[in-house]
């Protein structure tokens, strides 16, 4: 059977390619299915609204495939607003936002700040708008290699605008100019290292085809060790893990409040015990299941 594409289904229908993907999504073209991030609608389907329309909607393969989806389309309410509001919010209250969920949540979905202590800082909003912009960045290129330009993209699009962006010796998309440490405690890589320090880190993680959950979390630690931006670290080394487990069909996993001082030590114990790390990461990604079975989205054990 030949099949439509939403433009063909569109002009056929005489309605939006928006619309008939939004339709497509929720389930009410007849026999329509997801392939290759394409939408593929049966000759003979009809338009939604007319009786005895039946349900059928198929997602095969992977969460990516929804999550760009449901982004192409700015559904609320489906697994990409979830990862948008939770990532967003835990990542940037690691690194010591004042903001809380709902307000987060706010901000996302009705562009509104609305401080429950009665306050909010500007730059704290500043780092949510952007990172909600991170999140839709890796989504997009969450099969493209990885790459200085791109990790330089993520900080770019995380810092510009706030604060840090209107000093003249912080470097927005760019390695760090001075020396800087992870919680006052770990050395990290001089400012004039970082670059080839960075090159050969890429070189050997691109070397492999593909990569395992050991394989993340050995690249995540290095890349946290070097440390190359003068601040937003931890928060783009978050990012990578969640496009680099996008990339290898790897559940992701959010790092929460109640579990984050036990990531603390897992990257302090990588190189002693990688079990700490691991541990910690994979009881986060057991959280990630529960919403990707709530959403009905299959995963690999």
């Amino acid at each position: 059977m030949n099949y439509l594409s939403t433009l063909e289904a569109a002009k056929k229908w005489g309605i939006s390619d928006r619309a008939v993907r939004r339709y497509c999504l929720e389930g009410k073209v007849e026999g329509a299915f997801l392939e290759d991030n394409r939408w593929h609608i049966p000759r003979n389907a009809s338009m939604p609204g007319r009786p005895h329309t039946k349900i059928k909607v198929t997602f095969p393969g992977t969460l990516l495939n929804a999550l760009r989806e449901e982004k192409s389309c700015s559904l609320k309410g489906g697994i990409y607003h979830k990862v948008q509001i939770s990532l967003t919010y835990n990542s940037n209250h690691i690194e010591g936002s004042t903001l809380t969920e709902d307000e987060t949540r706010f901000i996302y979905d009705d562009k509104l700040v609305v401080p429950e202590s009665g306050a909010a800082r500007l730059n704290d909003v500043l780092e949510t708008v952007n990172h909600f912009e991170c999140v839709d960045f890796v989504i997009d290129h969450a099969n493209d290699q990885l790459t200085e330009a791109l990790i330089k993209d993520i900080h770019r699009l995380l810092k510009e605008r706030t604060e840090d962006s209107k000093k003249s010796w912080f470097a927005v998309g760019d390695y760090k100019r001075f020396q800087n440490s992870i919680g006052g405690i770990s050395v990290t890589t001089p400012p004039e290292k970082v670059a080839q320090e960075m090159k050969n880190l890429l070189s050997l993680y691109n070397a492999k085809p593909a990569h395992n959950f050991s394989d993340l979390l050995d690249f995540h630690v290095k890349f946290e060790s070097i440390h190359p931006f003068q601040d937003g670290n931890g928060r783009v080394g978050r990012l990578i893990l969640f496009k680099e487990c996008l990339k290898n069909d790897i559940v992701p996993f959010i790092i929460e409040d109640d579990i984050k001082k036990f990531y603390y030590r897992g990257l302090r114990e990588w190189k002693q015990d990688k079990a700490f790390l691991t541990d910690t990461c994979l009881s986060a990604q057991d959280r990630f299941k529960k919403y990707l079975d709530y959403f009905r989205i299959p995963y690999k054990d």
